[in-house]
């Protein structure tokens, strides 16, 4: 039986947000999903000196993402809108100094697009990837998505596109993209999840799941129904959606694997800290990874020294509960724009 009370969708945060938007000063919040030409100064919750981002020491934790077995680094390279802003000559960095300092997870999607104001695609995130990683192959592992939900071979279509732009003959893992409460199990099951079930038994892919920013129950459903291997699901002190209470323990019981997203780093400003954020990420029960973007390379070499500090901390340092009072008020599209009605990761215009 569903829990009410726990069960949040986007209409309802509509409706009950309003006075949590107003705790929220919209001057302390961050540029998180748009395009932005704010420096990397105002990009980053907690700027660490440069001095300080250049001592990183030791290797990024690894763990095993659920059944699928994959070691996994805990952070995770997203391949999104954050990546996407980085300017030719920089983005090759970041992938280049990922690789270096021991990320072997990294996350993309058809959908991560930078278009043109005619509306003509300029380029994609996987073509980017399709440019350094292939060198990399056997030491990496590589995660895209589809939108399809029907079956009868569509979904197949998009793979190949995507295999084509990365430059690789193989998916490590595919994810049915941004679950949210309009979808139908049975649909689902009966339609594409057949085809990427095929597409698994034929090599194409290695392991199979899906992603959710928007629905908590939905993803439930879909884990006690299905088998997947691996989930992507919306996690973060704002308790937006209820994730942990609804879909994680399915998964952890089913063996699946978690990747964390929407850590929320650069939206909460001061509010928190990125060490905090992603310490309460990697502190739940069943995570082996957190997907964040990049803007501007200190970001990523500080949330690399995070990553390095978290493997070297003997016991939590957060006060959970403490966290998710302050961060509270942020529970909502007012805030979150990713939980907005119509969002989408990508397609930057230029």
């Amino acid at each position: 039986m569903t829990n009410k009370k726990n069960s949040f969708s986007r209409r309802d945060f509509l409706t009950t947000t309003a006075k949590g938007a107003v705790l929220v000063s919209t001057a302390g919040l961050y540029h998180s999903c748009k395009s932005s030409t704010k420096t990397e100064k105002d990009q980053i919750s907690d700027p660490v000196p440069e001095q300080i981002s250049e001592q990183i020491s030791g290797p990024i934790p690894k763990r095993v993402l659920g059944k699928t077995g994959l070691e996994v680094s805990i952070l995770c390279f997203g391949g999104g809108s954050q990546f996407l802003k980085n300017k030719n000559g920089e983005w090759e960095k970041h992938l280049e100094e990922s690789l270096k300092r021991g990320i072997n997870l990294f996350d993309t999607s058809p959908d991560y697009t930078v278009v043109s104001r005619d509306g003509s695609k300029a380029f994609t995130s996987e073509e980017r990837f399709g440019e350094i990683l292939p060198a990399h192959r056997d030491k990496i592992l590589i995660s895209t998505k589809i939108n399809e939900r029907e079956g009868n071979g569509i979904a197949r279509k998009s793979v190949e596109e995507s295999l084509r732009r990365m430059k690789t003959d193989y998916i490590d893992i595919l994810m049915l993209h941004a679950v949210d409460e309009k979808d139908v199990v049975s649909e689902i099951e009966a339609g594409v999840y057949a085809d990427m079930v095929k597409m698994k038994s034929e090599g194409m892919v290695r392991h199979i799941g899906f992603s959710s920013m928007d629905s908590a129950q939905r993803s439930r459903d879909l884990l006690e129904a299905l088998d997947f291997d691996m989930a992507m699901l919306a996690l973060n002190p704002s308790k937006w959606g209820d994730y942990p209470g609804l879909a994680f323990p399915v998964a952890i019981e089913k063996g699946v694997g978690i990747i964390a997203m929407k850590v929320m780093r650069d939206i909460v400003g001061k509010a928190a800290s990125a060490e905090e954020l992603f310490e309460y990420s990697w502190g739940h029960e069943g995570v082996a990874s957190s997907v964040v973007g990049n803007v501007g390379m200190e970001v990523l070499k500080d949330n690399i020294r995070l990553a390095v500090a978290y493997g070297k901390k003997p016991t939590a340092t957060i006060d959970r509960e403490e966290l998710e009072a302050r961060l509270a008020p942020y529970a909502g599209p007012h805030a979150l724009c990713w939980a907005r009605p119509g969002y989408r990761d990508g397609g930057i215009v230029v």
